[in-house]
């Protein structure tokens, strides 16, 4: 029986978090109003709220040491490692409805939410 020698294939790291192309064009939109541009969107979730948890977002120059850096269509997205565990399976997305507009985040790690939505319990 012979055998075949296979060089190995290196695997590509699945993002831990989506982002909706509708979500990828608003930050490219409101990254060209500022001055200077940013380098990325960092994502994160942050102690507080009615629920233990909320979600925050915000520009960043650069990435701390401890950042996990993904690219969806060459937009940086700056995680830090804390915050990886809680928004993986995440997907950001943005809505605009009659009543209202903005990011949308859909996380199934997320046990329940206050009555207001801006605030997570996992």
């Amino acid at each position: 029986m012979a055998t075949i020698a296979t060089t190995p294939v290196e695997e590509t790291k699945k993002a831990p978090l989506f982002l909706t192309p509708q979500a990828i064009a608003k930050v490219r939109e409101i990254m060209a109003t500022q001055d200077p541009i940013p380098a990325g969107l960092r994502i994160g979730v942050v102690g507080g709220g009615c629920s233990g948890f909320q979600y925050s977002m915000a520009f960043e120059n650069q990435g701390g040491m401890m950042d996990k850096v993904f690219s969806f269509d060459d937009l940086k997205v700056f995680v830090d490692a804390t915050s990886l565990m809680y928004l993986n399976g995440c997907t950001v997305d943005y809505v605009e409805t009659l009543e209202a507009a903005g990011f949308k985040f859909e996380n199934p790690q997320v046990k329940s939410t206050c009555g207001c939505g801006s605030s997570f319990n996992v």
